[in-house]
């Protein structure tokens, strides 16, 4: 084996095994890197700012930092499949994690602060969330005004098609991807049994008590499940 290729190799394990470490430090409150917010508690949103609460979900070790894995286990919470989830936590966290991050160095483990997630806000939205991040109530009534014809207090999947094609931006290609990605994972799990998106169930998933309550029922679901068949 080449002398280069060999050096590749060590160089590529070396980083990955450093990167093993650290991550499993940070998934583990156990073993976690404590910060200075972690010493005096644990990270706590601000309530006023819906995205902050949105994000605070995927925050599994409630550090204030969401790392992909985070991501992950969070979409997997709310009932997502593996290859949505994985996919999920790949995109989001590589596209918005030094966006949250200003004047810092890249992280490779690609975490997301909460703290400054208003950064994350990207062109080709609902607008919803402010430039501060807090719920624009006017900008949601205003979704439902335009765009729901079927039913005046829920969204269709081609109703959210037409919302999310009608506020592209002219040449802002990371602002429809961004938002094309957001809505093909929250209109499909979050759609009700006749295929609508029910207003306050969207309005739950802006300020993220959709994600909690999504996550308890399934909870019992298993519970229940379980009980079930360990009576049989």
């Amino acid at each position: 084996m080449r002398k280069s290729t060999i050096l590749s190799l060590s160089f590529f394990c070396l980083l990955f095994l450093s990167s093993s470490l650290l991550s499993s430090n940070s998934m583990d409150s156990t073993y976690s890197i404590i910060s200075d917010k972690q010493e005096k508690g644990k990270f706590k949103p601000d309530e006023s700012i819906a995205l902050q609460t949105h994000a605070f979900f995927f925050d599994r070790n409630q550090d204030g930092s969401v790392y992909p894995w985070e991501t992950y286990k969070g979409f997997r919470a709310v009932g997502a499949g593996v290859l949505l989830s994985a996919a999920s936590a790949f995109f989001i966290n590589t596209l918005f994690s030094q966006r949250t991050r200003p004047g810092k160095f890249p992280n490779l483990l690609f975490p997301i602060e909460i703290e400054n997630i208003r950064f994350g806000k990207h062109g080709s939205d609902t607008d919803i969330y402010d430039k501060n991040g807090r719920f624009d109530e006017e900008k949601f009534e205003a979704i439902f005004r335009n765009y729901a014809r079927t039913h005046p207090d829920a969204l269709t999947a081609r109703e959210v098609t037409k919302m999310r094609r009608g506020n592209k931006e002219p040449k802002d290609l990371f602002g429809w991807v961004s938002a094309w990605g957001e809505w093909v994972v929250t209109y499909p799990l979050f759609k009700d049994e006749n295929g609508l998106l029910h207003k306050e169930t969207l309005r739950a998933v802006y300020n993220g008590t959709a994600f909690r309550e999504r996550e308890k029922e399934l909870k019992e679901k298993r519970k229940a499940s379980a009980k079930k068949k360990a009576s049989i």
